[in-house]
């Protein structure tokens, strides 16, 4: 038990790394699919034999068999999986009902970095455009409008502002960490989050690549989510860079 959770203090960075791979790699906007936070991240392996699959279902290949008594490290959950890593380093997924959190979650390695306040929340030109045609579309689909969160708004402007200036396109920040790390250290608590991110050098020609691709689309229309946080900064390599979480509380 101590070694695995020294072994993770180590392989942390390349955990989250590896996590990118179960999103799509193959665009220059990125959608997130629906995603859970959880309230533990060590469990214990309650069944004999369990597969360790590399997607959210049984139709996914085993990538490891776990042994009963066996920790994990729990990232979060998609549906009835966990998201989780075994004590190789692998990062895979698991059904819910054979894994038990732990009381001893409290000693798994947890990423405590606080993220510095972003003072500025007022929507730019390019933000409240976004937003305005975002909430058209949700109205549209008979959908209750998205409400911008201050701290959310924080946030993307985090997010957006790191892709800038550490030069990478990706949901996961090699200085934050995944959305949900800096959701967490950020105190906002929700139900369901996502993220879209894009780089695009027009404000509607981002949106209508978002809205063409099923992922952005469901995080667009999705009516679990009720608020959000839209960034858009200036980026030599796109011309802007844009991000936007949606959370639902």
């Amino acid at each position: 038990m101590k070694s695995f959770l020294l072994k993770n203090k180590i392989v942390i960075a390349l955990s989250f790394t590896v996590l990118i791979l179960l999103i799509s790699l193959f665009a220059k906007s990125f959608g997130m699919e629906n995603y859970e936070s959880v309230d533990y991240s060590l469990g214990i392996v309650n069944t004999e034999y369990l597969n360790m699959r590399s997607g959210a279902g049984i139709n996914f290949t085993s990538i490891d068999l776990l042994n009963k008594n066996e920790y994990v490290r729990i990232f979060g959950k998609i549906g009835d999986w966990y998201i989780i890593q075994n004590e190789e380093n692998q990062i895979g997924t698991a059904n819910v009902k054979y894994i038990t959190p732990t009381e001893e979650q409290k000693a798994a390695v947890t990423n405590t970095e606080t993220i510095d306040n972003v003072s500025d929340v007022n929507l730019t030109s390019d933000e409240s455009q976004l937003l305005s045609i975002i909430n058209a579309e949700r109205e549209k689909n008979n959908l209750p409008i998205l409400q911008i969160d201050e701290n959310l708004q924080n946030v993307a402007k985090l997010k957006a502002n790191d892709l800038v200036q550490q030069n990478y396109f990706s949901h996961i920040s090699p200085t934050y960490g995944t959305p949900f790390d800096m959701l967490k250290s950020h105190n906002i608590s929700y139900k369901t989050a996502s993220e879209n991110i894009a780089g695009n050098s027009d404000i509607k020609s981002a949106f209508d690549a978002w809205i063409t691709s099923d992922s952005h689309k469901e995080n667009i229309l999705s009516n679990d989510y009720n608020y959000t946080g839209i960034a858009v900064v200036d980026s030599i390599a796109y011309g802007k860079i844009i991000v936007e979480l949606f959370i639902g509380k």
